[in-house]
Order: C-alpha cells, then structure tokens, then sequence
C-alpha cells in the first residue's frame, strides 16, 4: 500500500480503481451512456451530522462532456420508513442540508406539488424548490403548443416558486417522505413547536414489495388475522397474551404480534403491542388505547422533585407532545410512538434516540463536520438531560394530548396529588385536521345514503 495522499490503483478486467487515501475518494473507468466512449465515476463516502453515511457518486466523461451527479446511502434499508415535515420561515431553513434518496417524495405542502421519486440528491431546501421550478418552467413553452390547458394551471405555481426563490413566498411547508427511512432534512437546536416534524412508521407489505425486500406473498393476507383456533367472538380477556400473525416490517418474514389488554386504575383500558421476529431478531413495543373520542384534549403536568417523581409510571400515547421549558426538550406527536413507561424510562428513551442521532455521527473522516456552537448547544442539552434522569436538578414535563389518552401516575388517588396538574383544553383546527376528525361524520349519514341506493 502506498503513502497516505497517494493514488492506489486497482486492476480490474475491463476498468480501473483510483482511490486516493487522503479524501477517501474512489475513482472507477465506466462507460458513458450519452456517448458510449470510456468516462470517470467518482465515489465519495461522507459520514453526515446527525444522520448516517452516504455515497456521493459523480460522472463525467472527457469525449462529449456529460456530467452527472447522485447519492447514495451506505446504510441498509432502515426498520420503519421516515416522514420530515418543515414550516419554512426564513433563509437559514432555505439553507438547511436536504438528502433525497431515490426512493423518497419531496412534498411543497402548501403548493399542492411534489418531486417524485427519482435520482438521489445531496442538497438543500433552496436546491429542491430551484429543481421543482426549473423542471416546470423548461417545457411551459412546449405545453402552450400542445396542452395549453396545464400550461396555463402550471403558471400560478411555477409564479410562486419563483417568490419563494426570490424570498417573498415565506412562510411555506414542504414534507419528504421515505420507506426506507435514509432521506433526511437537517434539524437545528432552535427548533421549537411544530416547526420541524418527523415521523417514523412501519411500512405496508406493497412498500416492501416495491423496495424489493418482500418475503411471504401470503402475508398482507394474513397480516392482522387471529389465529385459526380463536373464536371471533371470544372477548378479550385482560392479563392474556394474544399472538396474531403479521409480517416483519424489518425483513419481510413470517413473525407474531402478540397483544396484552391491561386495566390502568384511574385512567383506563390500555393494550401493548409487542413484535418479536425470530428470522432476524427484531423487536419493538407500542402501547394502544381504546375508548371513544373524546370531546376535548388534555394537558397533563407533572412537576419532578425527587427520585420518586421519576419512578412513576407514565403512559404516552402516539397523540400526545411532551416538552420542558427547565429541559429545553420538545417531543412530538408520533416520534416515539406509544409508550407505557416511567419518567424516568422515557427521559433516558429520549436522550438515547437523540444522542444516537447526533454524537455518533458528529465525528467525521470525510471533511464534514458539525458546527462547534451547535455543538456545544447540544452538549449542554445533553448535560442538563443526564442531571434530570439522574434525579440532580428538578424540573416540569408536560404531556399535550388532543386524544386524552396519556396518563401519568397519580401516587396519592384518590386524594388530589400536589404534584400533578390536569386540565382540558378545545383542540385547536389543525389538531382536528391531522387526526382525521374534520372529515369524520358521525350523525346524519344515513340519511345521504338513501338517495345513492334508490338511484
């Protein structure tokens, strides 16, 4: 092997590998599909803050001058697919990192447009809405000829990208979701409310056969169903164990969900969901609460004061936000999914999903690297996390569900708890909106049926 900086060259049949060891760049000889003569594909490996690693793959070719560039991820298709939400204020989140991969859908929410699935990017949000524009505004001459109708549907939109690109659309929205959780839009430690989002969820079974890692044909049929020695009829029972077949949402094989109904005193019924898959060893857990909806939501408070505090049992359902002025931390709806834990377990739950994210990928070989105020921010973030779990510093934590179905542990029921703080509130319209309610009727609906039958 030679010296670091130097080009080591590979001799393969039909082409050459250059890797030069100061970059940790890789250069292959391949063909050029525009011309067909011999060019050169690049290949970069850059580990991302806050995310994981990807491959940057650049083409050009010396005969015609083609040049092409893509990513790629270097990590395996993820357990559950991933969904960004951004509300685009200003032109530090115009500038935010974007990583699209080709399998993923760039949304511009609040334009009712969206960039299909395609070839990988490494960009920003500034660089996706450019593309969306110059890939609409290139052929508006050829659809005037041809289809005069959606050239002129096509011009208010294309007129409001261009406003956002000159910084006079704001604010905006704009989504990216993946199945394969490996596309990503860059978090910031200012990030408060509802401002970034994500989501992650399991896959369908025809998300998996699109991604190509589909096992049993069958099992979208038999996802869900009881088992055949079950009567249907068979209420179920609290403190047993049922097992339902399913499909792994990690590789796609035969496994079972097994389901728990448990009796929460002073709140309510909840069931716990547990995946194990014995082919490839996955697990997860969620907890599930049943009931009707409710006429309005309910915040919980909870001021921790001692080891006590911490230990009691809290049931955060995948509705519910949770966030602390004194911890600077903000969870929402969905991130974590459903969970029946302590104070103290989902703290710790927080910080290792989030110190995951960020800390194991802050060191880079690559020349990429984090910010040093950032950081710093996220140190100190993690420093006054570590004190709470550790019971050293007091704090507030409040539980926000619009469904009012978390719970936090009252010690001293029936009498009123001097820790605890519970009230409802009137859920607001986007609330409604991202739960379905709006849409939902409930009376009335009979009567718009007969008319469709008597015709």
């Amino acid at each position: 092997m030679s010296a670091d900086g130097e080009q080591v060259a590979f001799q393969k049949p039909g082409d050459l590998v250059e890797r030069n060891l100061d970059t940790n760049m890789m250069s292959v000889e391949s063909l050029c599909m525009n011309c067909h003569e011999n060019g050169t594909t690049r290949f970069l490996l850059l580990r991302v803050p806050y995310f994981r690693d990807i491959i940057l793959e650049s083409f050009e070719c010396d005969h015609c001058h083609f040049k092409n560039n893509s990513i790629k991820s270097a990590s395996q298709i993820q357990e559950k697919g991933a969904k960004y939400t951004l509300d685009v204020e200003d032109e530090t989140d115009m500038q935010r990192q974007v990583i699209r991969s080709d399998v993923s859908v760039f949304k511009v929410e609040s334009l009712g447009i969206e960039m299909p699935k395609g070839e990988g990017q490494l960009t920003t949000v500034e660089g996706v809405i450019q593309k969306i524009h110059e890939s609409l505004s290139s052929e508006q001459d050829l659809r005037k000829e041809q289809a005069p109708e959606l050239h002129d549907a096509l011009v208010p939109i294309i007129d409001k990208l261009q406003k956002i690109l000159d910084r006079q659309g704001f604010p905006f929205t704009i989504s990216l979701d993946d199945p394969t959780g490996n596309s990503w839009i860059a978090p910031t430690p200012q990030d408060s409310g509802h401002k970034y989002r994500r989501r992650d969820y399991l896959r369908t079974h025809e998300q998996n056969e699109e991604l190509g890692i589909a096992g049993d044909p069958n099992a979208a049929k038999n996802e869900g169903e009881a088992q055949p020695e079950q009567d249907d009829d068979e209420e179920i029972i609290a403190g047993k164990v049922y097992s339902l077949p399913s499909e792994c949402p990690a590789c796609s094989k035969d496994c079972f969900v097994n389901m728990k109904k448990i009796d929460i005193p002073y709140f309510k019924e909840v069931i716990v969901w547990a995946t194990v898959c014995d082919h490839c060893g996955y697990k997860s857990s969620e907890v599930k609460t049943g009931g009707s909806v409710p006429d309005k939501g309910k915040r919980i408070t909870l001021r921790v004061d001692n080891e006590v505090d911490l230990s009691r049992d809290i049931l955060k359902s995948d509705t519910c936000a949770l966030y602390s002025n004194e911890l600077e931390v903000r969870v929402e709806p969905g991130t974590l999914g459903g969970r029946f834990t302590t104070v103290e377990g989902l703290l710790t739950e927080i910080r290792d999903q989030l110190h995951g994210q960020i800390f194991d990928f802050a060191d880079t070989s690559a020349g990429d690297s984090m910010a040093s105020d950032d950081k710093e921010k996220w140190e100190r973030f993690f420093k006054r996390l570590d004190a709470a779990i550790s019971g050293e510093m007091k704090f507030v934590i409040t539980l926000e569900d619009p469904m009012a179905n978390s719970y936090v542990q009252d010690l001293c029921a029936p009498a009123v708890d001097q820790q605890i703080t519970t009230e409802e509130y009137t859920r607001t319209d986007e609330e409604e909106e991202e739960l379905g309610l709006k849409d939902m009727k409930t009376e009335g609906y009979e009567a718009e049926e007969k008319p469709a039958e008597q015709q």
